[in-house]
C-alpha cells in the first residue's frame, strides 16, 4: 500500500514510525512533515490545509490510505474532499470533527444525551458572559469555543481574572475565531486521564489510558501549551473507572454522533477528570493527542494500518487492540519562551545517541534540516520517549535520555509523571 500522512508534529512523526512496521506500508508519504519524518516517509511540500493539491497528490501517486494526524485540516473537511473524489481517508468527516471543532457543540451533545461533564453555559455576547460572571462561584473555567492549539482555556480564580479571561477571548481575540463563541464551565477537580479510541461509526476500541502535563512549567505552573509531557498507561485509570466510562462516556457518546446523522469513524480522543463524584469529560479531540500518540503506539502490539482500515471500512469490531505489559514515559524538548516567543535554528546535538536504541524514540515536533544538520524549527521541538517495566522504570530512562540531547536554550519539565510517585 502507498500511504499518505497529513501534519507534521511530533504525533505524525509517531504514526509513521507506526505505519512503518506495517507489512502493508510499500510506499509513505507525508505533507508537510518534518526532517525527523524524513526517517519513514518522503515528506511532499503541500500544507495540511491545501485539501485540493492534498486530493491532486494522492490521485497522481495512487494513494491507497490517507492518514489525518492534525485537528484544523480535519474540521476544516478534508475527508469529505477526499470521499468526495473516491479517495480513501482515516478521520472524521467535517459533520462529525465538531465535536473538536466546536467545545459548544460537544458540551450540548453531553447534556442532550446525559454524558457526564461539568456544568457550563455558551456564549455568544461578551456583554451576558460578563453578567453571567457576575454571579458564578470560583474558580471557574473560560474555554474558547474554536481551535486554540490546545491552549485556548482559562482558569479563573477570581471574578476580575474572569473578566479579564472574556476580554482576551472574545474582545481582543487572542485565539482568533476561536473566541467569537466562548464556554464557561464549572471548575472540576481530580485526576485528569486521557483515553484514545478508534471508531468505526458504530464499534468503539479503547486504547491504553496517558495522562498529559498542558502546562509549560514544573508544578503545573506557566502558560498552557500543546503538551510537555506524557506518560502511560495511568494508574488512576482503574478497572472500576473504565467499567463506568465504558457504559456512561466511550460507547454513549458514539451512539449520541450517530444519532445526530454524524457518525464518527477515526480516533475520538476522551480528556477525562477523575472527580470525587465518578468521572468527567472535560474535553473530545478527534485526533490522535500530541503527545500521548507518542507513549500510547509505542506500547501498541497491533498492526495499525489493519485498524485504520477497519475503521474505515466498518469492520473495527473483528479487531482486538493489543498493548505491551509495560509503561512509557514521553518528555518534550521545547525552546526557550515556548509558548510565547522563541527562536528558531539552534544546532541539536545527541540524536545520533538513539539510533537502534531499544525502548527508546526521539519523535520530531519542530525540526528541520539545514545543510544536512538537524535544527529546531518550533516550540515544541523533541518528544523523547522511553519505555520500561513500569512507570518509575520508564520515567527514569526517559530522563536519562533527555541528558543526551542538547540545542542552544532548551528546556524541559522535570516533573513529568510525578504523579506516579504518589501511587
Amino acid at each position: 500500500m502507498k500511504i499518505l500522512i497529513v501534519g507534521s508534529g511530533g504525533r505524525e512523526h509517531a504514526i509513521a514510525w507506526k505505519i512503518a512496521q506495517s507489512p502493508k506500508a510499500e510506499k509513505i508519504y507525508c505533507a508537510p512533515g518534518n526532517a525527523g519524518i524524513e526517517e519513514y516517509a518522503q515528506c511532499v511540500p503541500i500544507g495540511a490545509m491545501e485539501f485540493d493539491r492534498l486530493a491532486a497528490f494522492a490521485k497522481e501517486q495512487e494513494i491507497d490510505l490517507t492518514v489525518v494526524g492534525m485537528d484544523d485540516p480535519l474540521v476544516g473537511g478534508i475527508v469529505d474532499v477526499f470521499e468526495a473524489q473516491e479517495l480513501r481517508i482515516f478521520g472524521p468527516r467535517k459533520n462529525a470533527a465538531v465535536l473538536e471543532g466546536s467545545k459548544a457543540f460537544s458540551k450540548d451533545l453531553m447534556k442532550k444525551y446525559g454524558i457526564p461533564t461539568a456544568a457550563y453555559e455558551n456564549f455568544e455576547d461578551p456583554k451576558e458572559a460578563l453578567a453571567y460572571l457576575e454571579h458564578a462561584s470560583f474558580p471557574i473555567v473560560l474555554k474558547a469555543d474554536g481551535l486554540a492549539l490546545g491552549k485556548g482555556v482559562l482558569i479563573c480564580n477570581t471574578l476580575e481574572e474572569a473578566k479579564e479571561g472574556v476580554r482576551t477571548i472574545m474582545e481582543d481575540k487572542k485565539f482568533g475565531a476561536a473566541g467569537n463563541r466562548m464556554v464557561i464551565e464549572e471548575f472540576m477537580t481530580g485526576r485528569e486521564v486521557s483515553v484514545l479510541s478508534f471508531v468505526d461509526g458504530k464499534t468503539i476500541k479503547c486504547m491504553t489510558s496517558a495522562q498529559d502535563h498542558k502546562r509549560a512549567l514544573d508544578g503545573d505552573q506557566g502558560l498552557n501549551t500543546g503538551g510537555m509531557g506524557t506518560f502511560s498507561p495511568s494508574p488512576f485509570y482503574t478497572e472500576e473507572v473504565d467499567a463506568f466510562c465504558r457504559e456512561h462516556i466511550y460507547q454513549a457518546t458514539v451512539d449520541a454522533m450517530a444519532q445526530e446523522g454524524r457518525p464518527f469513524q477515526g480516533v475520538i480522543f476522551f480528556g477525562l477528570m477523575l472527580t470525587e463524584n465518578g468521572p468527567r469529560v472535560l474535553e473530545y479531540n478527534a485526533r490522535f493527542g500530541d503527545p500521548e500518540a507518542q507513549v500510547v503506539l509505542p506500547r501498541m502490539k497491533n498492526d495499525i494500518v489493519e485498524v485504520f482500515e477497519a475503521c474505515v471500512d466498518g469492520t473495527l469490531d473483528q479487531i482486538e487492540l493489543e498493548f505491551e505489559d509495560n509503561a512509557a514515559v514521553c518528555v518534550v524538548l521545547a525552546s526557550g519562551g515556548y509558548p510565547v516567543a522563541y527562536e528558531k535554528g539552534f544546532p541539536i546535538e545527541g540524536l545520533e545517541h538513539f539510533k537502534n536504541k531499544d525502548g527508546y524514540y526521539v519523535f520530531h515536533a519542530g525540526t528541520k534540516l539545514v545543510d544536512g544538520k538537524y535544527v529546531t524549527n518550533g516550540g515544541r521541538v523533541l518528544g523523547v520517549t522511553a519505555t520500561g517495566a513500569d512507570l518509575k522504570t520508564a520515567r527514569a530512562n526517559a530522563y536519562e535520555a533527555v541528558k543526551l540531547l542538547s540545542f542552544e536554550k532548551s528546556f524541559c519539565r522535570g516533573d513529568i509523571g510525578k504523579a506516579i510517585d504518589e501511587v
